[in-house]
């Protein structure tokens, strides 16, 4: 492992920066999302566990770089940052665009010799499932998608001019990942907990259980009441699960 650079900082935010922690939480944000997202996680988990919100090139205080529109390009980025972190047991907790993220992530780990604990894949379909979209291709299809996914502060959806600020990273996000592609039999050794709201348009029940194919570690499935983002709908849910995963590991650890 090589050491942390100061440009890891730009990636990794810890909110809730732990001294001695147990275990990391990396959090994956969604299409459009900030690392920000994760904040109510940092503040639940420290200081026992290291929670990691990656933030993405082109948004907030990285609108300066150019938001990366391919998510092989970003995948690699995020993984070259996260492998010269201190060495702790890993959770991948991934969100929509970010749980895609999450199981590339978790390939190369593997291929480096480094098993994830779990990933948590949250509001999104299976890897090897395909929808025909491209929604990137028009800015007003965005605007829309996100309006109606309700994704984005109130706020934010209402003004128009902030709206239009974030659509380069938007458009980005949108094309990284309608255009990305994996194989139906692709799978990881590491387990997977599949999040998942009961109407969510985004991802269907047998969307969300086919990501049973692409683990050899076992998968379960959780489903919330609400949309695309049950994840804030159902937030004090979700979070339990996160404790619960991580009251599970350090009961194993000790053992």
């Amino acid at each position: 492992m090589s050491q942390p650079s100061s440009g890891d900082n730009l990636w990794c935010r810890r909110f809730r920066p732990a001294p001695n922690p147990a275990a990391r939480l990396v959090c994956l944000p969604h299409a459009g999302g900030s690392a920000p997202f994760f904040l109510p996680v940092a503040a639940a988990l420290s200081p026992q566990v290291d929670v990691v919100s990656i933030q993405y090139p082109g948004r907030q205080d990285r609108r300066a770089e150019a938001p990366l529109d391919d998510l092989s390009v970003l995948v690699d980025g995020i993984y070259q940052v996260l492998r010269r972190q201190p060495e702790l047991p890993l959770t991948l907790f991934g969100h929509s665009m970010g749980a895609v993220i999450g199981f590339e992530l978790a390939r190369r780990f593997e291929a480096d010799g480094v098993r994830p604990v779990r990933l948590m894949a949250s509001g999104r379909r299976a890897p090897g499932t395909h929808r025909d979209e491209s929604t990137f291709g028009s800015d007003d299809a965005i605007m829309a998608e996100v309006r109606e996914l309700s994704g984005t502060a109130a706020s934010l959806l209402s003004d128009d001019e902030m709206m239009r600020a974030a659509l380069p990273a938007l458009r980005a996000d949108y094309r990284a990942v309608e255009t990305y592609r994996c194989g139906p039999d692709v799978a990881v050794d590491t387990p997977i907990t599949v999040l998942t709201g009961d109407s969510d348009p985004k991802t269907t029940l047998d969307e969300a259980k086919a990501w049973d194919r692409h683990t050899r570690g076992g998968c379960d499935l959780r489903v919330f009441t609400g949309g695309h983002f049950f994840i804030s709908e159902r937030a004090a849910e979700v979070m339990q699960v996160l404790e619960d995963h991580f009251r599970e590991q350090g009961a194993r650890h000790a053992g």
